[in-house]
């Protein structure tokens, strides 16, 4: 991105954060997030409706474009029948399907709610039920329900919407100035830019509070929310160019849209890809729907939230990428699930911790040819209780397990458990992958990158992965892959045999085969730094001994008895 760009959108979000932040004195965290987000859901949809529109009245007018309509037939250019020929031209309803634009009916335009949102506080105000059928009116007495009939509407007329928008601002317990206050905030987000879209802009003030409001929620807020550097980690190692992608505790969908990222920065068509996602939290499935629209991505979430052991919402879907940050150490995660049930093919997950079914699941659904990424705490790696270390023996004799990343501290806004992801695949015989990389035989070979040493401190509280720290270690893994480049490094990767993984009885952990970085020879003898070193101690402590002698003294010569 571009500096002027990169400054562009630093300062939007330093403006929005900082004036939307007042309003949050009357509401927690996780309803204010719901809050905003629909607004600027509601001003996306409305914003990409008026561009449209402003495209088709210059169409209109253009004698060479197909849509033309001559004004001869009318009363001329600047007659009232024509400018009404346009305005009812304007409001058909398949030049907006047409090229993948929602359908926005006149009480959910941005313009209607901002020109509104005072009168309802001193008065009423009337407006048709039903989104663009008309027929019944129903009156509106607050900002509150003046927002959640604009929602209303815009699902009644978008079938892809239904149940998806989180029509709730009636319910809020809070001064409905407040709600004036915030359409009028949220008004002034400058979504022009001379390189830059308004998708682009809008997606970036979307991603932008989603991860501020992780950080404001703490532990509740990693629920929807995987930091943006992991999921970008896992994204560009997997490369999902084409195909079908899944990721059964999908949060917020940042995996779906860190990929339309990567197939867009490599000239692909994010129309190659079929996303499929599952999650349990309702509000959080409403956001991930709502980042998916924002996008323009087409998707298939399932019917409804649901519980993805108990009411699998794809359960014939074999994915080509499967991605998936879940619960760490989820426990009780199995009422109602069979002991026998065909997804434990490599050994029943213990009760009191779903790692392992998390990680049977998805390669349940993965296609033969597919690749999987899968963030999950440190422990999975060397476990041995409850069963999870025969789990972990089964992957590794099936040679499913194809490379274990080992992740820094302090990556996540909800936890300080040590993280690492494993990638694993159904086939790792020579073949040329979906974006045309020919990958060499990688049977019984496993690479381990330990990038715990990587990233650097953005805040006293979180670590980020800086773009050389991702090229990296994405390079490193494509390079083992096609077998080109690659070179062990100590402290750093390592590309292990199943020997190996057997001596180290089948734990996974990258610091037990990566070995320690060589350290710079100073040319000084390890006997004699040990002498001195050792020496240096001796008087360190002495004058440690002597300083305490002192300072007591003085205490005692001030009175104090020790």
């Amino acid at each position: 991105m571009k500096t002027t760009e990169q400054q562009f959108l630093n300062n939007l979000e330093k403006k929005l954060w900082t004036s939307a932040d007042k309003l949050r004195s009357t509401l927690d965290a996780a309803q204010y997030k719901h809050t905003v987000l629909g607004l600027v859901f509601l001003k996306y949809v409305s914003d990409s409706f008026d561009i449209r529109r402003d495209e088709l009245t210059e169409q209109f007018k253009n004698e060479d474009h197909e849509y033309f309509l001559d004004p001869e037939e009318f009363d001329g250019a600047d007659g009232d029948e024509y400018a009404e020929a346009i305005a009812e031209e304007l409001e058909e309803r398949d030049y907006y399907t047409e090229v993948n634009v929602f359908w926005v009916p006149k009480q959910s335009r941005w313009e209607f709610l901002q020109n509104q949102n005072k009168v309802v506080i001193t008065g009423e105000l009337e407006v048709s039920e039903g989104g663009s059928s008309g027929g019944k009116t129903k009156k509106i007495r607050s900002v509150g329900q003046l927002i959640d009939n604009a929602l209303e509407a815009i699902e009644h007329d978008n079938p892809k919407l239904k149940g998806v928008l989180n029509k709730r601002y009636t319910q809020l317990q809070i001064d409905q100035s407040k709600l004036g206050e915030l359409i009028d905030l949220i008004a002034t987000v400058p979504f022009k830019h001379d390189s830059l879209d308004s998708k682009d802009i809008l997606g970036h003030v979307y991603e932008y509070f989603l991860g501020q409001f992780a950080l404001a929620e703490g532990k509740k807020g990693g629920q929807f929310y995987t930091p943006k550097s992991i999921v970008s980690l896992i994204v560009q190692m997997l490369e999902p160019f084409k195909g079908r992608v899944y990721d059964p505790a999908m949060g917020s969908g940042g995996f779906f849209v860190q990929s339309e990222h990567f197939i867009s920065a490599h000239k692909g068509r994010i129309g190659d890809v079929s996303i499929y996602g599952q999650e349990y939290n309702h509000t959080t499935w409403q956001l991930a729907a709502m980042n998916m629209a924002i996008r323009g991505i087409d998707f298939n979430f399932g019917k409804e939230p649901a519980n993805t052991y108990t009411n699998d919402q794809h359960p014939d879907l074999r994915a080509d990428f499967v991605m998936a940050n879940p619960p760490f150490n989820m426990k009780e995660w199995d009422t109602g699930i069979s002991d026998d049930d065909p997804r434990w093919q490599y050994g029943r997950p213990p009760s009191g911790n779903a790692n392992f079914a998390w990680l049977q699941h998805m390669l349940y659904h993965l296609a033969p040819n597919g690749s999987m990424g899968l963030l999950l705490a440190n422990g999975s790696m060397s476990s041995n209780t409850n069963n999870e270390g025969t789990i972990r023996k089964a992957l590794i004799e099936n040679d499913l397990v194809e490379c274990m990343v080992a992740l820094p501290g302090q990556l996540f806004t909800n936890t300080q458990i040590p993280a690492c992801i494993w990638f694993l695949t159904k086939n790792k015989n020579e073949r040329t992958n979906s974006r045309g990389r020919k990958l060499r035989n990688r049977k019984g070979e496993v690479l381990f990158i330990d990038a715990r040493n990587l990233g650097f401190m953005k805040d006293r509280v979180l670590r980020d992965f800086s773009a050389e720290d991702l090229t990296r270690v994405t390079e490193t893994y494509h390079n083992w892959q096609t077998g080109e480049s690659y070179e062990d490094e100590a402290g750093f990767c390592k590309s292990a045999d199943f020997e190996a993984l057997r001596k180290h009885d089948f734990v996974l952990t990258p610091g037990r085969y990566v070995g320690a970085a060589a350290e710079e020879d100073d040319g000084e003898p390890f006997a004699e730094k040990m002498a001195r070193l050792t020496g240096q101690l001796k008087e360190q402590f002495a004058e440690s001994d002597r300083l305490e002698i002192e300072i007591k003294k003085n205490l005692l010569g001030l009175g104090y008895e020790l």
